[in-house]
């Protein structure tokens, strides 16, 4: 979420926007000839739905007025704790392998997670999922059997990305892959102050051949899920931005309610790539 930028959404139903670049040519023209026309490429409309996520605190009247060691007011520590747990939700629903759904009576709407909408650079086992019948990403993707994940593997969905005009600046991964792309030797050699004692073995930022990129460890996404991002790809469109709601008092305890109503935005999903199927443990 922090590393990505912000949007209002107008409905449940957030559409946006996408378009490409035309692949370059060799592109020479006759003195003074006439300009031709083709014609114009559409942009494509793209939409994801929002999904509500909420928690609840409620504190009772002895929990309020009673003298909690370490905390002035018990009421105001739930709702942080609340707002803090609120996030590390909306986090996982963000970067989940997540099939958007139009919620029904006693059914949630659901918005498309980050693994559902990487397509055009997955390297996977696995099927990507689609809409029927369109290019429309949305629908959870099917896993494959795990392997290792390797420096090939992670060379290999770089090197995509790039040429589908991609310029990815972050790996996020969770912490088992984290582990071992920090094994990765590339054309380096691990060093040894032995002055301090200190052994550096991890790798916080990886020099591929088309650029840096910053490797971010991220406890909320699937272990089996590496992905190659470009930030300025990506939004949460917020419909309801985090919002604390004062409830109905129908006993002897104060209720409240932290909510927000979001959705993933992908701007370009063929920006950005994906290792998928990589074996967690």
């Amino acid at each position: 979420m922090s590393a990505i930028g912000k949007e209002k959404a107008t409905g449940t139903s957030h559409d946006w926007q996408t378009d490409a670049l035309a692949t370059a040519a060799a592109n020479a023209q006759i003195e003074g000839d006439e300009v031709a026309f083709g014609a114009v490429i559409p942009t494509k409309r793209i939409n994801n739905l929002t999904q509500i996520s909420r928690k609840a605190v409620i504190v009772s009247g002895t929990q309020d007025t009673v003298n909690s060691a370490g905390r002035n007011n018990e009421l105001a520590y739930q709702i942080s704790k609340s707002s803090k747990e609120l996030k590390r939700d909306m986090e996982h629903v963000l970067c989940a392998n997540q099939s958007f759904n139009v919620g029904a009576a006693g059914t949630a709407r659901l918005s498309s997670g980050l693994a559902s909408w990487i397509q055009t650079n997955a390297v996977a086992i696995g099927a990507n999922g689609v809409v029927a019948g369109t290019a429309t990403p949305g629908i959870a993707r099917t896993d494959g059997t795990q392997r290792v994940f390797t420096e090939a593997l992670l060379k290999e969905t770089v090197k995509k990305t790039w040429e589908s005009g991609g310029d990815p600046s972050m790996i996020m991964l969770g912490s088992f892959n984290k582990q071992k792309l920090s094994g990765f030797t590339g054309g380096s050699t691990k060093m040894t102050q032995a002055d301090d004692k200190k052994l550096v073995n991890a790798i916080d930022i990886y020099e591929s051949d088309f650029g840096s990129m910053t490797v971010v460890p991220n406890r909320f996404s699937r272990n089996r899920d590496v992905f190659v991002i470009e930030p300025d790809m990506w939004a949460v469109a917020y419909l309801r931005d985090f919002k604390l709601m004062d409830l109905a008092v129908t006993g002897d305890a104060q209720k409240k309610a932290m909510l927000a109503e979001y959705t993933l935005v992908s701007k370009n999903e063929a920006a950005n790539g994906a290792v998928f199927d990589c074996t967690a443990a």
